[in-house]
């Protein structure tokens, strides 16, 4: 178990991609702490991991809300007594093309997607600086690094991470903390449940290895970056995208 008894946050993480990197970190020892802003779905995640036998508990938060995360990340070091992983997943979509798109469906996506990753980093970066250690793990997108028609808010936001990612890797390292960013590219879950056979046939096709990735792609990654194994990587961005984007 490379993260026996480590304390780690995950965003987003009762669905899709969240709840598998929840998963992937419970069954290397990790105790998994959710913020995620749909109750239900939050509460159903936490019962799972228990049931599993895992250590976990669930923070209803919006991530986009600065008072609402430095919270909740204080109420997780009143209860734990650390955080020692952050896993900055939460994110949302509302495609459309740049000429119909509305104002609110960029300033939503912006205020998830990329201000939720900034108030929790500087939410958990002052405890992780003074604890000299800590990993900061953002989930961007090879949309991010691509770009894509319909999604220039999306795409925004996540190359926005990006930058993000390599700043707080330059702040943070002097005080042993690593930041590292995951694009994911086309990953079965709810979020591609919605596209038509058609098109995932389209985009197989831009894929070297042929076929779309797992949320245990992802989840796999996310633990190797969290562990010790991982020491000597901070500033980067990793494509899991069977081969989609080389660079």
């Amino acid at each position: 178990m490379v993260l026996r008894d480590k304390i780690a946050i995950v965003t987003g993480g009762s669905r899709g991609i969240g709840k598998a990197i929840c998963e992937a970190l419970a069954r290397q020892g990790a105790r998994v702490v959710i913020f995620d802003v749909n109750a239900a779905e939050l509460q159903n995640c936490v019962t799972e991991l228990k049931a599993a036998g895992f250590d976990a508990e669930g923070y209803e938060v919006n991530v986009a809300q600065a008072d609402k995360v430095e919270e909740a990340v204080a109420g997780v070091i009143d209860n734990l007594g650390r955080i020692d992983i952050l896993v900055n997943n939460a994110g949302i979509t509302r495609d459309t093309l740049l000429m119909r798109m509305k104002e609110e469906d960029w300033d939503a996506v912006l205020a998830v997607n990329l201000k939720g990753v900034f108030n929790c980093t500087k939410a958990v970066s002052r405890p992780m600086m003074k604890q000299r250690s800590g990993v900061i793990i953002n989930i961007s997108s090879v949309v991010g690094l691509m770009g894509n028609a319909g999604q220039a808010n999306y795409a925004a936001s996540k190359a926005g991470i990006i930058g993000f990612t390599k700043s707080v890797a330059r702040e943070l390292a002097s005080r042993g903390v690593r930041a590292n960013a995951i694009a994911p590219g086309f990953i079965v879950t709810q979020m591609t449940d919605v596209l038509s056979d058609e098109i995932k046939g389209e985009l197989q096709k831009q894929i070297p290895l042929g076929r779309l990735g797992q949320p245990e792609d992802v989840a796999n990654l996310v633990v190797f970056l969290a562990s010790d194994n991982a020491s000597y990587i901070t500033g980067q961005t990793i494509a899991v995208d069977g081969g989609m984007v080389m660079h």
